[in-house]
């Protein structure tokens, strides 16, 4: 194995045995591409750190995260080069490649490619305007795309890639709407006294836990109830957080918001009782479809969710096993729209009044 040459925290060339194939940037080139770290560069807050926009002389164009000084102990820089290089060797087209990396004057940056439609999480909950553009078809194409990314992670990767941190936030949509996962493999990058907090956590301190961890390990809303019992989290877990996705898909709703009554704060135990009564199932579609989705596609889509949010992780399907579901229902739509001449954009409505019978299912 060929030792790779990188930045040290002094500034200096070092030697590492971890073969990184990103490529290394200095503190100074990352600077001048974000204009030193400025408000008007910050894309976002995530997992360890803030996310910059980063423009280089070249004309390209990258997203740089900034990992907070604390959150990473200098003693941890083999551990983060470790990260980096497997980070590095991901490769699947729903996700978000790492394509650099900085470790220089204490400072570790990691170097991304440039999503830039903005995420998943403000598509449908920024504006009724930004939601209406997700289609039924298009929030069908976003779940199979992240499903594939998992599938991808757990059972691909060797040793298989627990993501830790699956929420609509982490989905980074492009011009056209395909999805691509973010921060994937950064779950390794957690400092180690939270990786033993999260293997001895008790209820008695789940709050105060919660507070301090929640954006490195898990988001509260999106945990499965295993993690929140005892800090265990697996890819069963991850297929739990996607299953809160599929949620949002389908209701437009957050996972946890306390501005709705208190029976409907909590999507999962407001929403999963309803996931097969067809009639509370019409009445739970978020509002900005309008409508417009073939009836028998909804409730594929909720035995979906169902099967991913079940309390029981061994219960909860493979992902390999929730592609395959959500690519029949998606050539299922295919035969239809070919059947009726349609396109893409559905166009038949759900009945708005109970004596309204005409026949909308598939």
């Amino acid at each position: 194995m060929t030792p790779e040459r990188i930045y040290g925290k002094n500034g200096s060339m070092k030697k590492t045995k971890v073969p990184v194939t990103a490529m290394p940037y200095t503190v100074a080139s990352l600077q001048v591409a974000t204009n030193s770290f400025c408000q008007d560069s910050l894309l976002g807050e995530g997992s360890l750190g803030r996310v910059y926009k980063a423009d280089f002389p070249n004309g390209k164009v990258l997203a740089v995260k900034k990992i907070d000084s604390s959150a990473l102990s200098l003693q941890e820089e083999d551990n983060f080069l470790e990260a980096v290089s497997s980070m590095s060797r991901l490769r699947h087209p729903n996700i978000v490649p790492l394509t650099g990396y900085c470790v220089e004057h204490g400072q570790r940056l990691l170097v991304y490619e440039y999503i830039g439609n903005g995420t998943l999480h403000d598509m449908l909950h920024f504006s009724d305007e930004m939601s209406r553009k997700l289609t039924w078809n298009i929030r069908v194409r976003i779940a199979l795309g992240t499903a594939r990314a998992l599938e991808y992670l757990h059972e691909v990767c060797l040793p298989s890639v627990v993501h830790r941190n699956f929420k609509s936030s982490n989905i980074l949509l492009d011009e056209e709407h395909n999805p691509h996962l973010s921060d994937c493999g950064l779950a390794a990058l957690t400092p180690n006294t939270e990786r033993q907090a999260s293997n001895t956590l008790h209820l008695s301190n789940l709050v105060c836990y919660f507070q301090v961890s929640t954006e490195v390990v898990g988001s509260f809303g999106y945990s499965a109830p295993e993690f929140a019992m005892s800090g265990i989290y697996t890819v069963k877990s991850d297929v739990y957080s996607f299953g809160v996705v599929m949620l949002e898909l389908l209701t437009g709703r957050k996972p946890l918001d306390s501005s709705r009554e208190r029976s409907e704060q909590s999507l999962v135990r407001w929403a999963t009782p309803q996931l097969h009564d067809i009639d509370a199932l019409a009445k739970m579609v978020d509002p900005a479809l309008n409508g417009m989705y073939p009836a028998k596609s909804l409730s594929r889509f909720a035995d979906i969710i169902a099967l991913c949010v079940q309390p029981e992780p061994e219960f909860r399907p493979p992902m390999s096993e929730v592609v395959q579901q959500l690519v029949r229902l998606m050539q299922r739509a295919s035969i239809v729209r070919r059947q009726s001449g349609e396109e893409l954009g559905f166009s038949y409505r759900a009945p708005e009044r109970e004596g309204d019978l005409r026949d909308i299912s598939f």
